[in-house]
C-alpha cells in the first residue's frame, strides 16, 4: 500500500485499475487451476466406477453359485457335441455346462484387464487350467474379488464364517424369461392396436383409452 499514489484523480483511476486487472487475472489463473483439478477427479471417479462396475459383475458372474456343481468345467463345444453324438451326455446339460463355461471366460478376461495384481494371478492360474482341460474352483478369485469391491465402497470386512463359503459360477437362465417379455411386449402392442380398432367403431373415447393401455402395458414392461 506504501507504492500507491493518490496525489490525483488520475493516479487514484490508474491504480484502481491495475488492481483490477491484477485481481481479475489472480481469479482466473484460481478459475482455471479449479476446473483442471474437477476434470481430473471427475475422470478418476468415472474410471474407478467402471472398474467396479465390470468388476461386480465377474464377481457376480463366478461366485453366484452356492450349491451344485462350483467347478468350472472346461469342456469344450466341439467335445460336448461328439460327447452327445456318443450318448453320453444330454443336450440340455452339455448347453448349459458350455454357457457357463463362456460366461466364465468373459468374467476371467474382464478381470485380466481391470483386477489388481492378486486377482490377475488368480485369473492367469484359472485360464491356464482352462486351457489344459481341468476343472477350476473360482472360490478364491471370488474372496479376492468380493474384499476388494467391499473395500472400494468403504464397507467393513465380512465375517470368517461369510467369507469361508464356497461359491461358484452362476447359474444362466434359461431363454424362456426374455421370451415371454418379447412376448408380452407384443401383446401389449396389439392390444393397442386392437384397442384403437374397436374405438373406431365406437368413438373416440375407445381409441384414447385402447392405445393408451396398450402404451401402458409397453412402458411397464420395458421397465421390466
Amino acid at each position: 500500500m506504501r507504492n500507491l499514489d493518490f496525489s490525483s484523480w488520475s493516479t487514484i483511476l490508474s491504480t484502481f485499475i491495475t488492481l483490477a486487472l491484477v485481481t481479475l487475472i489472480g481469479v482466473g489463473i484460481r478459475l482455471v487451476l479449479l476446473q483442471t483439478i474437477q476434470q481430473k477427479r471427475e475422470r478418476e471417479n468415472r474410471q474407478v466406477n467402471e472398474r467396479l462396475r465390470i468388476l461386480i459383475a465377474a464377481y457376480k458372474t463366478l461366485g453366484g453359485s452356492f450349491t451344485g456343481n462350483l467347478l468350472v468345467d472346461p469342456t469344450h463345444l466341439r467335445d460336448l457335441r461328439q460327447s452327445e453324438n456318443a450318448g453320453e451326455l444330454e443336450n440340455a446339460s452339455s448347453d448349459r455346462t458350455r454357457r457357463i463355461r463362456d460366461a466364465v471366460e468373459a468374467a476371467l478376461s474382464d478381470i485380466l484387464l481391470l483386477g489388481t495384481e492378486e486377482q490377475v494371478r488368480l485369473a492367469t492360474k484359472a485360464v491356464n487350467e482352462l486351457v489344459a482341460g481341468r476343472s477350476v474352483d473360482t472360490t478364491e478369485l471370488v474372496g479376492s474379488l468380493r474384499d476388494f469391491i467391499r473395500e472400494v465402497l468403504d464397507l467393513e470386512p465380512v465375517h470368517a464364517d461369510t467369507s469361508s463359503l464356497k461359491q461358484g459360477p452362476s447359474r444362466p437362465g434359461g431363454g424362456s424369461g426374455a421370451k415371454g417379455r418379447e412376448a408380452g411386449r407384443d401383446d401389449a402392442r396389439g392390444g393397442g392396436k386392437g384397442g384403437g380398432g374397436g374405438a373406431a367403431a365406437g368413438g373416440g373415447m375407445g381409441m384414447g383409452l385402447g392405445l393408451g393401455v396398450g402404451a401402458n402395458l409397453d412402458d411397464e414392461h420395458g421397465e421390466k
